[in-house]
């Protein structure tokens, strides 16, 4: 299939199919008596989406405890830096919890309650869907099980300590490499034994059908109030909107609202430490087709075709595999999808910080890095970045790991 076979103007409801495909990418390969709780959770949630009820009380909840909308902000300093493009941020991170995870999480948080589910279970990786998922468990009244890797535990204590202060209880995974792959390996066990009593609410737009597509409806706020908000401060579109990529939550929310206009849209995925297997997280760069986790996309594989190792200084991003939506856009050609290394990303992470007074997360600051590279390529023009995140959860980690002064040992000058 090619870009020009597809109707972006009615693409949201043709996409994905009724049995969850994005071309040949998603579905749903799960066990059989997983199967009955999955169809379930489809049949409640294509019920309530349509329901007034629940679009007026997830309104409510936005406005009220969330915080949204979120602002547009326009990186004055950082874009004098570059000398080229215009940079703006939607700040995500200035959502209550911290990050752009509670935007799907209240909603899942919402559907549990519709189907009388006493319980939440969930992965997580940089601790913010955790956080989330735990902040909509205490909203709600429910009980909540968070699984994550040791690894990912020792990293991002603050976030750890987030979820048990909310009540959630935060199970160590230690299998494998004890990040997020595992956790998210542990989690669907749990489910397995739990699924009548409880609903797994995974952090992106990954896993069987139907969460890539609840979980991008849910985050598809992000990309139309950017969209609004850039069009009345600007007057126009922007040229480039550009989000990071993991599984891709926060960069489908974002590019969602723009797949129809005349804008260039960019992933950016995780180059870690460079191009050899098991030094990054980059699936669509240098991944092939695959199923894992449930469902149909690109994937890292090893020598047997099972997941490869990963990595990345972003834990929220080194994951082997991405969203189905992510690999059909990939394929059709709408949206480009480029990579950060780890430097490339705490430059950005830093300079982010001094210049505007925004400590961003690291995930985040992989887009933001992005955008500061072809901001200097370009004379003129208009970069738009989700912010998908704050940097509290990082910054114990990265100070210990590369010092205050980690632009100075590098050189770079303000």
């Amino acid at each position: 299939m090619k870009i020009k076979d597809v109707d972006f103007e009615t693409y949201n409801k043709n996409y994905p199919s009724s049995d969850g495909y994005f071309g040949k990418f998603g579905g749903a390969y799960i066990p059989d008596e997983l199967k009955p709780a999955f169809e379930e959770i489809t049949l409640a949630y294509q019920t309530i989406c349509h329901s007034s009820q629940f679009i007026s009380e997830l309104r409510r909840i936005r406005k009220e405890f969330q915080g949204r909308p979120t602002p547009v902000y326009h990186c004055e300093r950082l874009s004098k830096y570059c000398g080229g493009a215009q940079i703006y941020l939607k700040r995500e991170d200035l959502n209550h919890s911290g990050a752009h995870k509670i935007n799907h999480c209240m909603g899942e948080g919402l559907l549990a309650k519709f189907m009388g589910k006493k319980k939440i279970i969930a992965e997580t990786g940089a601790g913010q869907h955790g956080v989330a998922l735990a902040t909509a468990a205490a909203y709600f009244g429910l009980e909540c099980d968070i699984y994550m890797g040791a690894v990912d535990i020792k990293k991002q204590a603050p976030n750890v300590s987030r979820m048990k202060l909310l009540g959630a209880r935060v199970i160590e995974v230690t299998d494998g490499q004890q990040t997020l792959k595992e956790a998210v390996d542990a989690a669907f066990k749990a489910y397995l034994n739990e699924y009548k009593d409880c609903i797994y609410c995974i952090g992106s737009v990954v896993g069987p059908h139907p969460f890539p597509l609840m979980v991008r409806d849910f985050q598809s706020i992000v990309g139309i109030e950017a969209r609004d908000q850039f069009m009345e401060m600007t007057g126009l579109l922007p040229d480039v909107v550009c989000a990071c990529v993991g599984g891709g939550s926060n960069s489908m929310g974002m590019f969602s609202a723009f797949l129809n206009d005349p804008v260039e849209i960019v992933g950016v995925e995780p180059l870690g430490r460079g191009k050899n297997r098991g030094d990054h997280a980059a699936s669509i760069t240098y991944g092939s087709e695959g199923i894992m986790h449930g469902f149909n996309s690109y994937m890292l594989k090893n020598e047997i075709g099972e997941p490869d190792e990963v990595y990345s200084v972003a834990s929220g991003l080194d994951y082997p595999s991405v969203g189905p939506e992510h690999a059909f856009l990939h394929d059709i050609g709408r949206v480009k999808y480029e990579t950060v290394t780890d430097d490339e990303a705490l430059e950005a992470f830093y300079l982010l910080s001094r210049l505007e007074g925004i400590i961003p997360a690291i995930e985040s600051s992989h887009a933001v890095a992005y955008a500061m590279k072809l901001a200097k390529t370009k004379k003129t023009g208009t970069i738009l970045v989700n912010l998908s995140g704050r940097g509290d959860k990082d910054m114990d980690y990265v100070i210990e790991k590369y010092g205050i002064d980690w632009l100075e040992k590098k050189g770079i000058k303000l």
